[in-house]
């Protein structure tokens, strides 16, 4: 069975043959996907760099290693949008990467073509208008804040046409909906301004017959089911430290494939007995019935010791039949 294949029969709840931490990818990204400015100053650039995005967001590295901060907010107050210009998905400058990285992918690789859309919605709002800003926006500019919404998708979805001209076959999609202990906003908020946008971008893919991953931090245990609503394939990163996994698993057997769950704290500290554990138990509670990729729950620097042993764990235990 290749790569693929084993990915394809994961997602399905079929029968792979063992259990690994991603899709088989290669990634396509536009100009401004990862916070680029038209210039190509973005998160990689030394830490104390100030620089705006595509999209007039303005962005601080404070340290290497990290994603910078926005700082400044081209839409923090309603009366800015009359004269916002908005990107244009069609914009050569922005798609042009592309085009290119799409002519460096070889024929016939044992991967899927991954297309991204980082901060696809709820992240790319707070980014124009500031976090607290588009909290208060909600209740008491509305419509403000659905035509900002609305605005940000129809770009999403100029993307994504984009994107299924090169091939697209899987698509990842983020938001961060999640705290610690709970929502960010309430699930009616959500209801009200997020799930009908994410419906008309998911829509697209799914008529084009694209695999769509989700990826939401925090505790999202409370809205896995609009997530199976909407079509998702694989939700990730699972935050074992903010969600009832279990709870999570039994929702979405059979229906959903699940990526994540192993703690990313426990990578950076434990030691690699406790981390073989973590995945074997995670594998035996996740993964017995297909649909599921096992991988850490975030990105945050850990030893190269401590990942040999997740990823000496996850090749040991997740081979099928399982232990």
């Amino acid at each position: 069975m290749t790569e693929r294949e084993n990915a394809l029969e994961i997602i399905r709840f079929g029968h792979p043959e063992k259990i690994v931490w991603h899709i088989p990818e290669y990634n396509l990204t536009y100009l401004g996907c990862n916070h680029e400015s038209f210039d190509g100053v973005s998160d990689s650039a030394p830490a104390g760099t100030r620089w705006k995005d595509i999209w007039g967001t303005g962005w601080h590295k404070e340290a290497d290693g990290y994603m910078g901060l926005p700082e400044e907010y081209p839409l923090d107050e309603p009366e800015k949008l009359k004269d916002y210009r908005w990107p244009d998905p069609a914009d050569e400058r922005i798609v042009g990467q592309t085009y290119r990285l799409r002519e460096q992918f070889v024929e016939g690789s044992d991967v899927f073509l991954n297309a991204r859309h980082r901060d696809t919605l709820w992240e790319k709002a707070y980014m124009l208008v500031g976090m607290e800003n588009m909290m208060v926006y909600f209740y008491t500019e509305p419509e403000f804040a659905k035509e900002v919404l609305g605005r940000i998708m129809d770009f999403q979805l100029g993307i994504a046409k984009m994107y299924v001209e090169n091939g697209a076959e899987v698509v990842r999609l983020a938001d961060d909906l999640g705290g610690q202990t709970s929502l960010l906003m309430s699930r009616g908020m959500i209801e009200e301004f997020l799930v009908p946008e994410y419906r008309r971008l998911i829509e697209f893919y799914k008529k084009h017959n694209v695999i769509i991953e989700f990826h939401s931090c925090g505790c999202i245990e409370s809205i896995v089911d609009l997530f199976m609503d909407l079509g998702v394939d694989v939700l990730n990163p699972l935050q074992a430290s903010a969600n009832n996994l279990q709870k999570i698993r039994e929702q979405t057997d059979g229906k959903m494939c699940l990526r994540g769950g192993i703690s990313t704290a426990l990578i950076a500290n434990g030691t690699p007995e406790e981390i073989e554990a973590d995945v074997k138990q995670k594998i035996r509670m996740l993964g017995k019935n297909g649909g599921y990729f096992c991988s850490p729950d975030q990105k945050i620097p850990w030893t190269d010791e401590n990942y040999k042993a997740f990823r000496d764990a996850l090749d040991r235990w997740g081979r099928y039949p399982l232990f």
